[in-house]
């Protein structure tokens, strides 16, 4: 006879989840549901995940795996980073090479998932899934677009503030040679106006390197009103790439700029 408290209820329970179109939830949840103990529970949930029906991203945070995602391990990080997120309280945002992608301008799928957050954490390893987290500064004050998964909505940069974000993160991205990559694609995308006010939600140099990018990459229409916003503001001359010495490197008065490094596209 099979106890009420093993593998079969606790399947169940998963099952009846996914039914009802949920595919995360936590081990106080599950503990509650199966009326056992946490050990009980706790052990009925590993077994579940040795058989790769359920993964835990996040201590005490489970995913359910569909099969057509047993091979991953994992549920898809984008369909669980916003109830995850919801679950610690944390604003977030998926953003740099990951956002890029959501707009069109990623030449590659990114080797890992970037979120962008106010605090710092320890990156998540879900299978196959890699999920980065980027600490950043008022990240909650930074303009976001809501992008539909088959889990629900991501919050996700918005093309203009994920241009920022990749100058601002160039060691996080590969280097300006991708950096530029990515901004000849993602420019298209870009409204100046709205490019400008990001601005405001980052460190100036950000929008100093960025302004210079985007006329590098034959985007000058849309840098006017950033370029207004820069010289208004800007009193200190900054390096286009900070790695690099900035010892007899051609200046740009328009954007204050130090150009210490070759603007190549990495086709």
């Amino acid at each position: 006879m099979k106890s009420d408290t093993g593998p079969p209820k606790a399947r169940q329970y998963i099952e009846n989840l996914a039914s009802s179109g949920r595919y995360h939830f936590d081990s106080s949840e599950a503990r509650k549901a199966l009326g056992v103990s946490s050990p009980a529970a706790n052990a009925a949930l590993h077994r579940l995940a040795k058989q790769g029906v359920i993964a835990s991203p996040a201590f005490g945070f489970y995913v359910i795996v569909p099969p057509e995602y047993r091979s991953l391990g994992c549920l898809p990080a984008d369909q669980f980073i916003p109830a995850l997120m919801k679950k610690k309280g944390l604003p977030y945002y998926a953003g740099l090479l990951t956002a890029a992608q959501y707009h069109g301008a990623a030449h590659q799928r990114p080797q890992e998932f970037q979120v962008v957050l106010e605090l710092s954490r320890r990156p998540i390893v879900c299978g196959a899934v890699r999920v980065a987290f980027i600490r950043r500064a008022r990240a909650a004050m930074v303009p976001v677009q809501g992008i539909n998964t088959p889990r629900g909505a991501l919050l996700v940069s918005t093309p203009e503030a994920t241009a920022l974000d990749l100058v601002g993160y160039e060691s996080r991205v590969g280097g300006l040679g991708q950096v530029t990559t990515v901004l000849s694609d993602l420019a298209e995308r870009i409204d100046a106006q709205k490019l400008a006010d990001a601005a405001h939600t980052a460190p100036l140099p950000w929008a100093q390197r960025l302004g210079y990018l985007l006329e590098q990459v034959g985007a000058a229409e849309r840098t006017a009103p950033l370029k207004a916003y820069v010289q208004e503001h800007a009193t200190q001359w900054t390096a286009l790439t900070p790695a690099a010495p900035r010892t007899q490197a051609a200046r740009n008065n328009d954007w204050k700029l130090h150009v210490n490094a070759e603007v190549e596209t990495e086709l």
